[in-house]
């Protein structure tokens, strides 16, 4: 048998699945207040709903679940291989709220402003911040087409990444519309912009010259790419460049007022400014996408945007939405390698007893008002035992008999 996990998975220590724990908990009470409602969907969904779901390159790392008995067994006689599987495990939260909503619409209020916090999966290569089985945090708002949603949206997460620890950042905005107009203008044709925006997606990655090698490597016009290459070699993506170049649309009146109201509403805590390099890779976006990157550390830290026909493929009616959501696991990552301190969190200590165990319970009831208590009984090696206590977080240690006696750890208490 084998010891250690799936590739790309993680188990998690005491302190660790703590911090995870505080972490989704600040998460969910900020969303609550700000009158959102949980709700939770299953981890497995339909293949041909996932296949249909326009998640961009997602759809390539989806877990897919073979079909079970008779039926698995009559695809394969059949040759039929691209049928084996009939279920997928889902790759992000926004299809499963979308299947959600349709199956449940007769129940809901419009608006519905909900939360979804779960496991989500993909086959990525496995690497720092991306895993295989990961914890989105969303937020979502259907039933508004306003960007009151998006303001919303934006903020109320915002003020979620604050409470855990997270200060210094900046909100990157765009619209799929002015990518659109963009590329329009540039000379490629409509039908081009789905493949354009998979390369202009890729901008912090590989960086202008590798924009310029796939560009050619699509065989797209030359006239059309060498009018891309020197809008992005300009360097200058704020809002009056592009309409400058472009021309002013109602899309960029309505960024404009998005990043205004953000603006306003951050009391200068954080800046939400234009980025027309901005794509998100899921090709259900239809309108604002934002994204909050980190100054402190390279990358995103929360992503989403405006998706008014995923819903539309369950119902044939269009149902506007908006959602975004937190990267739980790169966040983690970054508190976990800042030895972050839970805050207001009562200490740790260990009550040792010999004979009565009762009377430990006892006692320890009376200290559980002001720390965590752990009950031991007296091990034989009891300083390298406190090691390992103090190792794991443990503030200090009593015995039974005199547990108001606590004797705190420190670097001379225990050698």
């Amino acid at each position: 048998m084998k010891t250690n996990t799936v590739k790309g998975t993680r188990d998690y220590l005491p302190g660790e699945a703590e911090l995870r724990g505080f972490m989704q908990q600040q998460i969910l009470e900020t969303y609550r207040n700000a009158g959102f409602r949980q709700v939770i969907t299953p981890v497995l969904e339909d293949i041909d709903n996932l296949n249909n779901s326009d998640g961009g390159d997602n759809l390539n790392l989806m877990f897919k679940v073979l079909k079970r008995g008779e039926k698995l067994s009559s695809a394969i006689s059949k040759q039929q291989f691209d049928s084996l599987s009939d279920i997928g495990l889902r790759y992000d939260l926004t299809l499963p709220l979308s299947r959600y909503y349709a199956n449940n619409k007769s129940k809901l209020i419009l608006p519905m402003k909900c939360i979804q916090i779960g496991n989500a999966y993909r086959a990525e290569n496995p690497q720092r911040g991306r895993y295989r089985e990961f914890v989105h945090c969303d937020i979502d708002i259907v039933g508004l087409d306003s960007n009151w949603a998006e303001v919303e949206l934006i903020t109320t997460t915002a003020i979620a990444l604050m409470k855990i620890g997270i200060q210094d950042f900046r909100v990157r905005i765009n619209d799929r519309q002015l990518l659109k107009q963009l590329f329009l203008k540039c000379g490629f044709f409509e039908s081009q912009i789905p493949a354009l925006c998979i390369i202009f997606d890729k901008m912090d990655k590989i960086g202008t010259d590798g924009i310029a090698r796939e560009l050619s490597d699509k065989e797209f016009d030359s006239i059309a790419c060498d009018n891309l290459l020197k809008y992005i070699r300009n360097n200058d993506f704020s809002m009056e460049e592009y309409i400058r170049i472009i021309g002013a649309s109602e899309y960029t009146a309505n960024i404009g007022r998005i990043m205004q109201s953000v603006n306003q509403l951050s009391m200068s805590r954080y800046r939400c400014e234009f980025d027309v390099t901005l794509v998100r890779g899921q090709g259900y976006y239809t309108g604002a996408v934002f994204e909050i990157e980190s100054l402190e550390y390279s990358g995103s830290l929360a992503g989403g945007g405006r998706y008014d026909n995923l819903i539309g493929k369950f119902i044939n009616e269009t149902i506007p939405a908006v959602g975004f959501s937190i990267g739980f696991e790169r966040i983690f990552d970054l508190l976990l390698e800042q030895n972050y301190t839970i805050p207001g969190r009562k200490k740790k200590i260990a009550m040792f007893f010999e004979n009565d165990y009762l009377e430990a319970y006892q006692n320890a009831g009376e200290l559980k008002n002001q720390y965590d208590v752990s009950i031991f009984e007296k091990p034989q090696k009891l300083g390298k035992f406190l090691n390992k206590l103090q190792s794991d977080g443990y503030w200090g240690f009593c015995f039974a008999k005199q547990s108001t006696e606590i004797t705190a750890f420190n670097e001379n208490s225990i050698r």
